[in-house]
C-alpha cells in the first residue's frame, strides 16, 4: 500500500471516528413545551398531558411553561427567537393565525416550523340554558328584528372564539355586539345574563353544558360532534360558518428535519395514548394527527380564512 493511500484511509477513520463522536443524539436534555395561555384553562390542561405523554416517548422530561399574554404572541415569539436545536417548542392553536393578523406580532404564522396538528373541536355557539331561545333560528329571528342590540361573548378580540363569532354572524346576516370577555368572563357573562350568548372551545362549554347550565344551539363546523351529536353544524342550517380550533407544535425556523422528525413521531405517539384520548373523549376534541406537509397546508387555508373574516370586521392588521 503506498504511502497516500494509506495516508487517505488514515485521515478518512478520524474524519468517520470524529464524526460519530460529535454527532449529539436528541433529546439529551429536557424540553421547554412553551403554553401561550395561564394555568388551568383547556390550552393548559390538554398541553400539561400531551407533555407528560411526550415525556415518556423521548426519555427526557418535557417541561411545561405557561407563556401567556397577547393571545398568544409572547409564547409565539419565544419560540421563533429560541434556539432551532428542538429544546423549545410552542403548544400551537388557532391563536397561532389570529394573533398574527389581528397584529400583536411582527411576523407571519409561518416565522416559525411547524411540527403538526394534534387535534381539532368545534366552537359551539351557547346560551344560557334559561334563555327564551331554544333554537339558533330563535335566536337569528330575534337578532334581525332587533339589529345591533344582542350580545355574544367571546375570550377576547381577535381570538378564535371572536373570529368564529364574526363567521357565524356574517353568515346569518345578524348584527351583534361582540363582548370581549377574557376566558373566565367569557363563560360568567353568559350566566349571569351580561351576555346574551357567547362562543367558547368545546372544552371550555362541555362542563356547562353537562351540568346544564348553558344550551349549546349550534357548531360552527363541518362535521357533527361525538359528544353532542344531536347539536347541528351551521352548514346543516344552511350558513356557510366553519371555524374549527386546533391545537398542534410549533418550533423556531430552520430546526433540522431530522429533529422535527423526532418531535412529530413523539407527538403522534402520545396524542394516541390511553391517558390522552381518554381527555379527547371526555371533553369532546377529536384527536386526528396531521404530519408536517398536511399541517402546513392547512394552516395555509385557515390563515386565508382568518384574514377574510378580520376584513369583514376591520380588524386585520395589513402588514
Amino acid at each position: 500500500m503506498s504511502i497516500i493511500n494509506f495516508t487517505s484511509k488514515c485521515l478518512l477513520t478520524i474524519g468517520l471516528i470524529t464524526a460519530a463522536t460529535t454527532a449529539v443524539a436528541f433529546p439529551e436534555k429536557p424540553i421547554e413545551f412553551v403554553i401561550p395561555f395561564g394555568a388551568g384553562g383547556g390550552a393548559d390542561i390538554e398541553g400539561r398531558l400531551l407533555a407528560q405523554e411526550m415525556a415518556k416517548v423521548l426519555g427526557v422530561p418535557v417541561t411545561p411553561v405557561n407563556r401567556k399574554g397577547g393571545g398568544g404572541a409572547i409564547a409565539y415569539t419565544h419560540t421563533k427567537n429560541a434556539k432551532p436545536d428542538g429544546y423549545t417548542i410552542a403548544w400551537n392553536s388557532t391563536s397561532v393565525l389570529t394573533t398574527t393578523n389581528l397584529g400583536n406580532t411582527d411576523f407571519s404564522y409561518d416565522a416559525m416550523d411547524h411540527v403538526g396538528r394534534v387535534e381539532f373541536q368545534p366552537q359551539p355557539f351557547a346560551v344560557k340554558s334559561s334563555s327564551k331561545w331554544k333554537t339558533f333560528a330563535d335566536f337569528v329571528s330575534d337578532c334581525k328584528s332587533s339589529p345591533g342590540k344582542l350580545k355574544v361573548a367571546n375570550s377576547g378580540t381577535g381570538s378564535a372564539t371572536h373570529t368564529a363569532a364574526i363567521a357565524l354572524m356574517n353568515a346569518v346576516g345578524c348584527k351583534v355586539i361582540h363582548l370581549p370577555k377574557g376566558i373566565k368572563g367569557r363563560n360568567k357573562s353568559v350566566l349571569n345574563g351580561e351576555a346574551d350568548a357567547m362562543i367558547a372551545p368545546l372544552t371550555g362549554a362541555v362542563n356547562l353544558t353537562k351540568a346544564g347550565k348553558i344550551r349549546l344551539l349550534v357548531m360552527p363546523t363541518d362535521v357533527r360532534n361525538d359528544v353532542f351529536p344531536d347539536i347541528p353544524t351551521a352548514k346543516e342550517l344552511g350558513y356557510n360558518a366553519s371555524l374549527d380550533l386546533f391545537r398542534g407544535l410549533s418550533v423556531p425556523p430552520n430546526t433540522p428535519e431530522k429533529i422535527k422528525s423526532i418531535l412529530a413521531d413523539a407527538m403522534a405517539k402520545a396524542a394516541n395514548s390511553k391517558p390522552f384520548l381518554a381527555l379527547a373523549k371526555k371533553k369532546g376534541f377529536k384527536v386526528s394527527t396531521l404530519g408536517h406537509k398536511e399541517f402546513s397546508a392547512l394552516l395555509s387555508r385557515e390563515d386565508k380564512k382568518v384574514k377574510t373574516i378580520f376584513a369583514s370586521a376591520g380588524l386585520l392588521n395589513k402588514k
